[in-house]
C-alpha cells in the first residue's frame, strides 16, 4: 500500500503544470508534515540539500533569459517550487518507511540498494574519520582547509573509480549486464 501511495502522489506532483497548484500542494504538504512530525527539521534538510543546485540553475536561467530577452519569473518560481515539493515529499516519505522493505519486491533492486547503501555508509564513515583526524591534528584549520578538501576529494574520487570496477565485476558475476 505504501508503494502505491508514494508512486501515485509522486507522479501526481510531477504532472502538475500550473504554478497555483504547485504552491497549493507545497503549502498543503508542508502543513501535513508539520502536523504529523511537529518539527521543522525536514524543511531545513530539504532546503540545505537543494539550495546551491537550485541557486546555480536559477542564476543560469536568469542570465540566459536576460540575454534572450525572455525572462519569466513565473516559470522560475514554478521550477523551484516543484523541485522543493518533490524533494520534500521524497525525503519525508522515505523518513517514514523502511527503504529496504520498500524495494523488496524486486531482487535486483534490493541487491542494488544494498550495494549502494554499503558504499554510502562506508564513504560516510571514512569521511568522518578524515574530518576528525584533520581537526585533531591541525591547529589553524582555516590555513589547511583548502588542502584538506582537495586531498579528500582526490581520495574519494580515486576510491570511487577503484570501487566502481570492483562493483561492476560483482554485478556482472550476478548477471546484471547480460546481453540478450
Amino acid at each position: 500500500m505504501d508503494k502505491l501511495v508514494f508512486f501515485t502522489l509522486f507522479f501526481g506532483f510531477l504532472m502538475l503544470k500550473e504554478i497555483e497548484y504547485i504552491l497549493i500542494c507545497l503549502v498543503g504538504l508542508s502543513l501535513i508534515i508539520i502536523a504529523i512530525d511537529k518539527k521543522i527539521n525536514i524543511f531545513l534538510k530539504v532546503l540545505k540539500s537543494i539550495l546551491f543546485f537550485n541557486l546555480g540553475v536559477s542564476i543560469g536561467f536568469i542570465i540566459i533569459s536576460i540575454l534572450k530577452n525572455s525572462l519569466s519569473w513565473e516559470y522560475l518560481i514554478y521550477i523551484n517550487s516543484k523541485v522543493f515539493l518533490l524533494s520534500l515529499f521524497v525525503i519525508w516519505f522515505f523518513s517514514k518507511i523502511n527503504v529496504v522493505k520498500f524495494f523488496s519486491f524486486s531482487k535486483d533492486l534490493s541487491y542494488l540498494l544494498t550495494i549502494s547503501l554499503s558504499q554510502v555508509y562506508s564513504y560516510k564513515k571514512t569521511f568522518e574519520d578524515f574530518r576528525l583526524a584533520f581537526k585533531s591534528r591541525v591547529i589553524s584549520i582555516k590555513d589547511k582547509e583548502k588542502k584538506f578538501i582537495t586531498n579528500t576529494f582526490k581520495f574519494f574520487f580515486n576510491k570511487a573509480l577503484k570501487d566502481s570496477k570492483e562493483k561492476a565485476l560483482a554485478l556482472k558475476a550476478r548477471g546484471f549486464f547480460e546481453q540478450n
